[in-house]
């Protein structure tokens, strides 16, 4: 089922990509269940994307409540190769101004209850993710957000949370005490399970407060993270729609052999039934017999 070779993750206040055409919207059911919305096939310069709104549309799933799983699956069993995934962020760093926009080279793990991998259950694999984020797609953000005079942050880390509630202060000064930049509550698993599909994955952040560290600004709250998300709202519409025009090109970086050497257990001692659910998004691995 080929819809699309590129897809989009919109988060916290891009639930929509108006302004582009919608050729088809999409029920689908993966064999981790159904993702957080119908995805809409769009066409932009002639290139097919397909949007999926992280939250559901009107922001009905909290972040732990995300089946990351069956998002990443849906899009990889409509043919998507590579993704653009947006996200609101608090900044940890002075210079980290809201409104600003960033897109991390690193991320740091302190989600607690969410399913992170597709294998498991009779099949062993251990996929490198070293580097977290695909280093070409970067290569191609970079020049959109110049052109456009975004203000953009690149090689900075990423604090996932598991939330819902915002970080304690202790907290926060502790990830600003190990340099990281950013904070959210969506870039994982999601970001684990793309590479494990072997799918490109960069996050645009959008920095929407300091978080709680900064004692001169008022804490965050969700007034201000709302404001804040609709002033970066029309920008991130408009950074995607330049950048869907350009993507898209020849992957020459890992992520399209991820599970190559990944997979431990053999063949005849795997699991049918993960065997089969692993087939519908790892074909070239994982084949259904049944």
């Amino acid at each position: 089922m080929k819809k699309a070779s590129i897809g989009i993750i919109g988060g916290s206040g891009l639930y929509d990509i108006e302004g582009i055409d919608i050729v088809e919207e999409v029920d689908i059911d993966t064999p981790w269940g159904k993702p957080s919305d119908s995805i809409m096939i769009t066409e932009v310069d002639g290139k097919r994307a397909a949007f999926l709104p992280r939250h559901g549309r009107g922001h009905r799933v909290l972040p732990h409540e995300i089946n990351f799983r069956a998002n990443i699956a849906a899009l990889k069993m409509l043919g998507v190769e590579e993704i653009l995934a947006f996200s609101a962020v608090g900044s940890l760093k002075e210079a980290i101004r809201p409104l600003d926009f960033i897109i991390p080279d690193q991320v740091i793990d302190r989600t607690k209850a969410r399913a992170n991998t597709y294998f498991g259950e009779g099949i062993a694999a251990h996929i490198s993710f070293g580097h977290p984020f695909c280093g070409r797609l970067h290569q191609v953000i970079r020049p959109v957000a110049e052109e456009m005079g975004i203000t953009l942050h690149t090689e900075e880390t990423l604090i996932c949370m598991e939330g819902p509630a915002f970080s304690t202060k202790a907290e926060s000064n502790l990830y600003r005490s190990w340099g990281a930049g950013v904070i959210n509550m969506s870039a994982l698993p999601e970001a684990k399970l793309a590479r494990e599909a072997e799918m490109c994955y960069a996050m645009i952040c959008m920095c929407t407060d300091y978080d709680c560290w900064k004692e001169d600004e008022a804490h965050v709250s969700v007034e201000m993270l709302v404001d804040n998300l609709n002033k970066n709202g029309q920008r991130a519409r408009d950074i995607l729609k330049k950048l869907l025009g350009r993507m898209g090109q020849d992957r020459v970086c890992e992520c399209k052999d991820t599970v190559k050497f990944a997979v431990i257990t053999p063949p005849e001692k795997q699991n049918p039934e993960s065997v089969k659910k692993l087939s519908a998004i790892l074909p070239k691995y994982f084949h259904n017999v049944h």
